[in-house]
């Protein structure tokens, strides 16, 4: 069996492997999707990732990242793909739907292509907490995805 060292972002490692991201951000919610996204963009560039090796697309919404998600899984040839999204509990189920139907779609894409898809869609119940989570007293989930995807990036390429 061959072991497999992808648990620390060794800048040389990471240089090395040439990866490439696509990060994909949801419109909806975004004041919060631009904290996580700058966290992620940053957290890439920080662990020595090259600008030019990063694409970045907009959508409407976080529903709409299963779509764009699968299309640029299908069309182009990154080592990862962050979906970054925001959504927060309402007063009705829509909120459930879309936090179900997300998730699944996103695992879909995973189980479909071969390439690692970072579920960065903060399910927040109010908005005080997705800017606790987005850069607040939590933290920013997306440096926590960009490491994610490049840990991952790096599994891939040692399984191939």
């Amino acid at each position: 069996m061959k072991a497999c060292s992808v648990y620390s972002l060794d800048k040389k490692k990471i240089k090395d492997a040439n990866l490439k991201f696509a990060i994909i951000v949801s419109l909806w919610n975004q004041e919060i999707t631009n904290r996580l996204y700058k966290g992620a963009y940053e957290t890439l560039i920080q662990s020595g990732i090259l600008k030019e090796k990063i694409q970045t697309w907009k959508v409407p919404g976080s529903y709409e990242l299963i779509y764009s998600a699968k299309k640029i899984a299908h069309c182009y040839n990154f080592d990862s793909i962050i979906t970054i999204g925001s959504l927060i509990q309402g007063e009705t189920y829509h909120f459930e739907y879309l936090c179900q139907a997300i998730s699944q779609g996103i695992k879909d894409i995973n189980i479909k292509y071969d390439v690692p898809v970072i579920f960065c869609v903060l399910t927040d119940k109010n908005q005080q907490q997705s800017f606790d989570r987005s850069g607040g007293k939590n933290g920013n989930k997306g440096i926590e995805c960009a490491k994610t995807a490049i840990y991952m990036s790096l599994f891939r390429k040692s399984i191939k």
